[in-house]
């Protein structure tokens, strides 16, 4: 099972990594977006697949964030922007990016839309929303997609102001605040920054979020009254072969390769208080948890949508776990989606 997720290692910042890594292989080359990008079948821009109907092969139970409904499995954005989480296998960002090129990211989601994944969870690095207008307008995908911009975030808030604004006119349909800008704020506490990013994204009219690796956030935001409309956390259990070691765990998440939830046990037992949705990231720790444990493990603590970044030859597969798992899970917390 590959379900790679994005995670700086090795000294690489994310900022760093945001800012400089998309020429780092490839030949310097994003496929998502590139114009003349072609498919693995070498049939260029058009489609190298039938487009497939939105749930024509199976369906999913929905939850709702806002005013829109979503699916309980989101597609993870971070396979299709090539930001793999592979430790130290550095090649497989490049064997990740010339596998997925902009045809093969659309069949993905072509693929994902047919099982009943309806909604995409992405970040707005270079192309991105470029491709999925592409797709709607050129595939008649109707995918939702929930974007988090990567914008500085200052007391003015002018350039993340106008890139939220950008971004909801391009027809994105929820927005949230990106996990590391918001780990930062509220380490520094700047919670009147956090709320005002939330509100930005209301006043546009859309459902409004925020991500957080750090439990701290959700803490913050709780007791500060943000108004969001569902949170995005890491979570994911410790007990794979390289997961963190209880003596490692002092610092951020950030610092130690291989975890991205660094108190998964404190985390279920903080969402349980909280009503608001919770979709959960990183549930795989970047493959080395298999889907089924991961879906169990994060459905039985609560969480109530998983991003799952998939290949489209795992999307099948996936669906029918997930489906199995909602079938029979039983949980303390209440759905709140």
């Amino acid at each position: 099972m590959i379900a790679l997720e994005v995670k700086m290692e090795n000294g690489i910042s994310r900022r760093g990594f945001l800012k400089n890594s998309v020429m780092a292989s490839a030949g310097g080359a994003l496929a998502i977006g590139a114009a003349g990008s072609t498919s693995v079948q070498g049939q260029g821009d058009k489609p190298a697949v039938s487009k497939v109907a939105p749930g024509s092969k199976d369906t999913l139970p929905k939850g709702k964030i806002g005013n829109i409904e979503i699916s309980r499995m989101l597609l993870g954005g971070n396979l299709l922007t090539h930001f793999t989480h592979s430790r130290d296998l550095r090649y497989v960002y490049s064997l990740t990016a010339h596998y997925n090129t902009q045809v093969k990211i659309m069949e993905t989601m072509s693929v994902a839309e047919s099982y009943g994944v309806d909604t995409l969870c992405i970040h707005t690095a270079p192309g991105a929303i470029d491709t999925i207008k592409k797709y709607r307008r050129e595939w008649g995908g109707k995918m939702k997609c929930i974007v988090c911009p990567t914008a500085d975030i200052k007391p003015d808030m002018k350039a993340y102001s106008d890139q939220v604004k950008q971004i909801v006119d391009d027809g994105v349909d929820a927005i949230y605040l990106w996990g590391v800008r918001a780990d930062g704020l509220a380490a520094g506490g700047k919670m009147d920054l956090i709320a005002k990013c939330v509100q930005c994204a209301k006043d546009l009219g859309v459902p409004s979020g925020v991500g957080a690796h750090d439990l701290n956030v959700i803490k913050e935001c709780e007791k500060n009254k943000v108004n969001t409309d569902f949170y995005i956390k890491t979570f994911h259990h410790h007990r794979y072969p390289t997961g963190p070691k209880p003596e490692q765990i002092k610092g951020p998440t950030q610092e130690i390769p291989g975890y991205w939830c660094s108190n998964p046990e404190e985390t279920a037992a903080f969402m349980k208080t909280v009503e608001k949705p919770w979709l959960a990231f990183k549930i795989m720790a970047a493959g080395a948890i298999p889907p089924r444990d991961a879906f169990q493990y994060t459905f039985e603590n609560g969480a109530d949508h998983v991003l799952v970044g998939m290949f489209d030859f795992e999307i099948p597969e996936d669906v029918k776990i997930l489906k199995d798992i909602l079938f029979s899970v039983k949980r303390d917390r209440p759905w709140r989606s």
